[in-house]
């Protein structure tokens, strides 16, 4: 299970994945994607159909928005509460928003049960999220900040020691460093620059908008 998110924070499905298990001959491959839409989530489903369109059962979940505005599975023809639940039950486990799990089952003639599928469908979905790339999207603000040169290393210090990569930065006469640390933390990060310059630097609050860490850089969305 994924750590407890902060309630600034939501994680998703940056890039999805595919794995396959086998229980008792059945196969059951899981397919990962990120959706910002219904409509993308039909496409989706439609398009592994397509991609396995000999197998038997093609059961999902997904969830779209912040706060799980929209949730849907299904069970795609088998016992009820079975396949999609399970799944959706993984998807909110591990706190991914926007994000689908699709579960293709080949039937391998051995009957799993009732208890047998929900244990091989929530391993399914567990080893799609796991072959998958996962981002943790936090709510930022940009900071521009101008200063003089004596005061480069003091906000380069403060910077590190809130957590707010320094993502630009452009010397001339002054200097001029463009922080994104997170919304919540802006205030206290402005008051101490200030008093670290003697209220010498100034500081130009931006927009705020969730970033995250991909491949060591900031990304914002």
């Amino acid at each position: 299970m994924c750590e407890q998110l902060e309630e600034d924070q939501y994680r998703e499905i940056y890039i999805g994945g595919e794995s396959e298990i086998v229980e008792k001959k059945s196969r059951f491959i899981s397919t990962t994607a990120k959706i910002g839409s219904e409509d993308e989530a039909i496409a989706f489903v439609e398009k592994v159909r397509k991609k396995y369109w000999d197998a038997r059962h093609h059961c999902y979940a997904f969830t779209i928005g912040r706060n799980y505005e929209i949730c849907r599975c299904s069970d795609d023809g088998e016992p009820s509460g079975t396949a999609g639940k399970p799944i959706m039950d993984i998807l909110i486990r591990e706190e991914l928003h926007n994000s689908i799990i699709l579960v293709t089952r080949y039937f391998g003639g051995t009957l799993l049960g009732t208890g047998g599928l929900i244990r091989a469908y929530m391993r399914a979905a567990k080893e799609g999220i796991a072959n998958s790339h996962l981002i943790d999207k936090t709510l930022c603000q940009s900071i521009k900040i101008v200063t003089d040169y004596q005061s480069v290393g003091k906000i380069q210090y403060i910077a590190s020691l809130a957590d707010a990569p320094i993502i630009d930065s452009k010397y001339t006469e002054k200097v001029v460093l463009e922080l994104l640390p997170r919304a919540k933390t802006t205030k206290q990060l402005c008051q101490k620059v200030i008093e670290a310059t003697g209220g010498r630097a100034q500081i130009d609050i931006g927009e705020l908008y969730y970033a995250a860490i991909i491949d060591n850089e900031v990304v914002r969305f």
